[in-house]
């Protein structure tokens, strides 16, 4: 196995199974410390820097915090147009990473143009972790989710995913990538104008993703042991920011979790969502014992503990 040490966490396109397993362990043996809500000094001499294109919340938080939890400090920023990059200069990714890689140890960085965090890793002689680059990947996302199937399920082989949404969507593409490692079904449901474009089906045939393809929830609800949700109300992702329209559609039937659809569900059947919601996943899921998402956010910065101790080198 390739050591984390050092090592960029750009794409799931080329993590071996070995490699999800491996984080997997690392972070059952870092689960404790934010479980009892304690700080180590595990990364007491590192720094974090977060540069964040795009809005977040769950993403940029949760590696902040794991960096906490490590003992590890943290700077950076949350938005561009306060940073050089944003206003008149328009600085570029090369320089800014440039300057970066002084003030810390590792960078996170999530961009609205797909392929930016790969590019700033060309530049830096720190890890740069892709906190989602526009349509492209989210990687910290995908490993957060697998690693809450392995918690919540017992592991991910034999599970069947049905993902709903926006399949142009960055996690859906980790996602595909990251199944090919198990012996895992993807259930893909999108309305026709978000379905999956033909070359990332062409890559999930090439990595060996058994997937199928279905119209409506009603098609697959029995046979999912995960239900994997995204909106498919959806900001532009290759924009910096876009504010809410009033004018913005409601989600068809067709696409939305309710506890009338969670009937017919498996009873060990669990609900993923990365966040945040609009009417495809209904609050009054949130009391049905099939809800896993608050749990997910948890194994966020248990996850990102996981991700920053290896790559620090701190744990092998």
């Amino acid at each position: 196995m390739r050591s984390f040490a050092g090592r960029d966490i750009l794409s799931l396109k080329d993590f071996e199974r070995n490699e999800f397993v491996h984080l997997f362990e690392i972070a059952d043996r870092l689960e404790p410390i934010a479980r009892e809500r304690r700080n180590t000094d595990l990364l007491r001499h590192k720094t974090l820097v977060t540069a964040f294109y795009q809005p977040s919340t769950r993403t940029r938080l949760a590696h902040e915090a794991a960096m906490h939890r490590l003992g590890g400090a943290v700077t950076g920023f949350s938005d561009a147009k306060m940073t050089r990059a944003g206003d008149f200069y328009q600085e570029s990714i090369k320089d800014t990473v440039h300057m970066l890689e002084y003030y810390g140890d590792v960078i996170v960085m999530r961009h609205f143009q797909q392929g930016a965090p790969h590019e700033a890793a060309r530049w830096s002689s720190i890890p740069i972790i892709n906190g989602g680059d526009g349509w492209g990947e989210h990687p910290t996302q995908v490993l957060t989710d697998l690693y809450t199937v392995h918690s919540e399920m017992g592991g991910v082989d034999g599970k069947s995913f049905l993902a709903i949404g926006d399949h142009r969507m960055r996690t859906m593409h980790s996602l595909g990538y990251a199944l090919s490692q198990f012996d895992a079904e993807m259930i893909i449901l999108a309305p026709e104008e978000m379905s999956p474009l033909p070359e990332f089906l062409a890559e999930l045939d090439e990595k060996g993703t058994t997937y199928r393809i279905v119209e409506h929830v009603d098609e697959a609800i029995a046979d999912a042991d995960v239900i994997y949700m995204e909106p498919v109300v959806q900001p532009d992702y290759t924009q910096s920011r876009q504010e809410k329209q009033d004018d913005y559609g409601l989600t068809p039937a067709a696409f939305q979790i309710t506890k009338d659809v969670m009937s017919r569900a498996k009873g060990d059947a669990i609900i993923l969502h990365s966040l945040p919601r609009m009417d495809e996943l209904l609050e009054e899921v949130d009391q049905l014992k099939h809800a896993r998402y608050w749990q997910e956010a948890y194994n966020g910065v248990v996850m990102r503990m996981a991700l920053l101790a290896s790559v620090l080198g701190a744990m092998e």
